[in-house]
C-alpha cells in the first residue's frame, strides 16, 4: 500500500552534482511524481562535527555540539522515507555521511539508554533506501561495509531497509549519465515508494 509522505534524501557526497547526487535527485523526482513531499540535504553544505563520544546524550538525550546537526534530528524523526546516498571511500560511506550518522548517537541514547519512544504510532512503518557508487570495477564487495552502516542507523531510526541502488565503475563525475538505465531505475524506485 502506498502512503503519501515525506521523503528525506541525504547526500553524503563531497562532490556537487556527482554520480550519487544525480541518482538521489532522480529518486526524489520520482517520489514527487507519485505525490510525495521531498527534501534534499546536501551534507557538504552543512557544518557537522564528528561525535566526540563525550557521553552527554546518554544523560539527557541531547547532543552538546552546537552545529547544523541540531536541526537534523527532527527531520530524521518526521520523515516517512529516508534515502542515504554516498560514494564509497575505502569500503565505507563518505566522511560527511559518517559524521552525520555517528551524531545519531544522540538518538541511539534516547532509544536504548533513556528508553524514549522516538517516533509516533503513525510513523511506525517507515522505510528507506541506500544509493551508492564506487570507482573500482570489482566494487561489489566494497559496498558491503557501507550497507552495514546504513542498516544499523536505519534500525536505530525504526526504518525498514527496503533495498539499495549500487553502481560500480563510476570513477569520473558524470559516469552515471552514461549508464544505460541507472537514472531511470532511480526515478522508478522513487515512484514506487510504499510502506
Amino acid at each position: 500500500m502506498t502512503r503519501i509522505g515525506k521523503v528525506l534524501g541525504i547526500s553524503g557526497s563531497p562532490r556537487r552534482d556527482g554520480n550519487t547526487e544525480l541518482l538521489l535527485k532522480e529518486f526524489l523526482r520520482g517520489a514527487r511524481a507519485s505525490g510525495h513531499e521531498t527534501e534534499l540535504l546536501l551534507l557538504n553544505k552543512f557544518k557537522i562535527s564528528p561525535c566526540t563520544s563525550c557521553g552527554s546524550c546518554q544523560k539527557n538525550g541531547q547532543c552538546i555540539i552546537d552545529d547544523d546537526m541540531q536541526s537534523m534530528y527532527n527531520k530524521l524523526l518526521e520523515a516517512d522515507y529516508i534515502v542515504f546516498a554516498s560514494p564509497i571511500y575505502f569500503g565505507g560511506v563518505s566522511a560527511q555521511l559518517k559524521s552525520f550518522i555517528d551524531r545519531c548517537q544522540t538518538l541511539w541514547s534516547r532509544k536504548y539508554i533513556l528508553k524514549e519512544t522516538l517516533i509516533s504510532l503513525e510513523k511506525e512503518n517507515r522505510s528507506g533506501y541506500f544509493i551508492s557508487t564506487a570507482g573500482a570495477t570489482n566494487a561489489e564487495k566494497f559496498f558491503e561495509g557501507a550497507i552495514i552502516v546504513i542498516k544499523t542507523v536505519f534500525h536505530v531510526l525504526d526504518i525498514k531497509y527496503k533495498g539499495e541502488l549500487l553502481y560500480p565503475c563510476m570513477e569520473e563525475k558524470g559516469d552515471i549519465i552514461k549508464h544505460p538505465d541507472a537514472l531511470q531505475t532511480a526515478f522508478k524506485t522513487g515512484m514506487s515508494l510504499s510502506i
